[in-house]
């Protein structure tokens, strides 16, 4: 990732913070989760921001105005509506990071959110906006977060610093979470996760689980 694009996150946050100045932050937390509640039972394609103002008992203007589209409003939705962050944990071990992690939402909800995300993830493909904020606001802080835990790894000696897993941590965690309910047939839940942490993740590695 370039120096640039490193910056477009923190750039996008404050320029969105700047419109949202007027909105409190219990009413930005009530609109996020009826817009969450709108991807779940319509899907990207056909929620509308007449929707979203009807659910929220907002006017549509006041939602251009402070989110400027659908795509910005449903990304931040879903960027607010994550419960943890891999840079907020640090229990002293790369297994016990990712496990903190994981141990963020409960098998519910974690079945809920990963079927929203693959809604969402199947709408990216033809919706340029909506795939330009999803890598600006959720794919590029995902992955400085990722670098942040590993190199902490790393300076714990827990890695070798030139392991050729270390750029593709994330590419597992995401498969492990994708891949669950198309093999499966299942949702992803915390025992599954924890056994792919421990049988994928950490041995390509070089991790040894005790």
């Amino acid at each position: 990732m370039t120096e640039a694009s490193k910056g477009a996150a923190p750039a996008a946050e404050s320029a969105l913070t700047g419109r949202r100045s007027r909105i409190t932050p219990e009413r930005e937390a009530e609109l996020y989760r009826a817009v969450l509640d709108l991807l779940r039972e319509v899907g990207y394609d056909a929620l509308t921001m007449d929707a979203v103002a009807a659910r929220t008992r907002s006017s549509k203007a006041t939602l251009y105005r402070q989110w400027g589209g659908k795509a910005e409003l449903v990304v931040t939705a879903i960027r607010r509506g994550k419960r943890g962050r891999l840079d907020e944990v640090d229990t002293g071990s790369l297994r016990g990071d990712l496990l903190a992690l994981i141990a963020h939402e409960d098998d519910c909800t974690m079945a809920q959110n990963s079927a929203l995300m693959r809604g969402v993830a199947m709408a990216v493909h033809h919706n340029p906006d909506l795939r330009q904020a999803f890598r600006e606001q959720l794919v590029g802080p995902e992955m400085e977060q990722s670098r942040s835990v590993l190199q902490r790894a790393v300076d714990r000696g827990e890695i070798r610093a030139d392991c050729p897993a270390l750029d593709f941590v994330l590419h597992m965690m995401v498969g492990g979470f994708a891949t669950r309910m198309l093999l499966d047939d299942q949702p992803p839940t915390q025992a599954f996760l924890t056994s792919y942490i421990d049988a994928v993740v950490l041995p390509a590695l070089g991790v040894r689980v005790t």
